[in-house]
């Protein structure tokens, strides 16, 4: 590369720093909770940015919470050990065998693997389930699907202690039942949940597509609760959206500020959103 390139590409590094001043400014001290899922945790490479921009996101005083799912992981662990499963309305049933495999991929295998990471780019992440201090109890959401679990209860008192230690919690989406069961969370609404008990100023759901589109495919950068509710009832948010967008809704309702569906797979997706002015994916407000 010749020196007046790298002079220009050094520039436009310190430009950018420059204009993200206004937004380091504003996340100061902020709680953001971000879920963790998808094509990023699957890849050694997107991992590791993934870490790095946490990292610089605590680094800037920005108090980050990551949610993490896991579901093909589990998958895989279930079919090495040969455990069949079955389904109710295209939804696991999770047993107590099935159980055991979900609480030893969550919170070892990825889990630990998410917080390595961290760790690696110099934070202090700390691994930690729904069972841990008793942060998520939780109720049956449906007897027929067995040991899968709707939070009731949240108690952020642990989450409030590792900010004051400058660490960074990692939560596996496990909680416990009133009479010491463990049940499996769906990782989204437990991300909803964690957020509106630690009245989030952000919730980022990293998924592994742009945003929410429009009637014409197009992403929708803004959009208000009564808009989200009016697009899924005439159809235009439909399939695997609607969860993301119902756990949005449920976060705003409890007291998060405002909820962003962005594709995790876009590198730095995360500090596009949080300290630019473009940002990324779709932002969604009470209203």
């Amino acid at each position: 590369m010749k020196k007046r390139d790298m002079n220009r590409d050094w520039i436009a590094t310190a430009r950018t720093l420059s204009e993200a001043l206004p937004y380091l400014q504003r996340y100061d001290d902020a709680i953001v909770v971000i879920k963790f899922g998808g094509h990023a945790m699957g890849d050694d490479d997107a991992m590791d940015t993934f870490a790095r921009d946490i990292v610089l996101m605590r680094q800037v005083g920005v108090n980050p919470v990551i949610v993490h799912g896991g579901g093909p992981m589990i998958n895989e662990m279930l079919a090495k050990l040969d455990i069949k499963s079955d389904f109710v309305n295209g939804k696991r049933v999770t047993d107590a065998a099935t159980m055991e495999v979900v609480e030893m991929v969550l919170s070892g295998r990825v889990n630990k693997r998410i917080v390595q990471a961290i760790n690696a780019q110099g934070g202090r992440a700390v691994g930690l389930s729904g069972k841990d201090a008793n942060l998520v109890m939780c109720e049956p959401t449906d007897p027929a699907l067995g040991l899968v679990g709707t939070p009731s209860a949240i108690d952020p008192r642990i989450l409030h202690t590792l900010f004051r230690d400058d660490a960074i919690p990692v939560i596996a989406p496990l909680g416990a039942g009133a009479n010491g069961e463990t049940f499996n969370i769906n990782g989204d609404t437990m991300a909803g949940a964690i957020a509106a008990a630690l009245k989030a100023d952000r919730l980022l759901l990293l998924t592994d597509v742009d945003g929410v589109r429009d009637a014409s495919g197009a992403v929708v950068t803004e959009l208000t609760a009564d808009q989200i509710r009016q697009m899924t009832a005439d159809g235009t948010i439909a399939g695997g959206m609607i969860p993301k967008t119902e756990t949005a809704l449920a976060a705003i309702e409890g007291g998060v500020r405002a909820v962003v569906i962005l594709d995790g797979r876009a590198p730095n997706a995360p500090l596009l959103e949080l300290f630019t002015e473009h940002g990324a994916g779709s932002i969604i407000r009470k209203g």
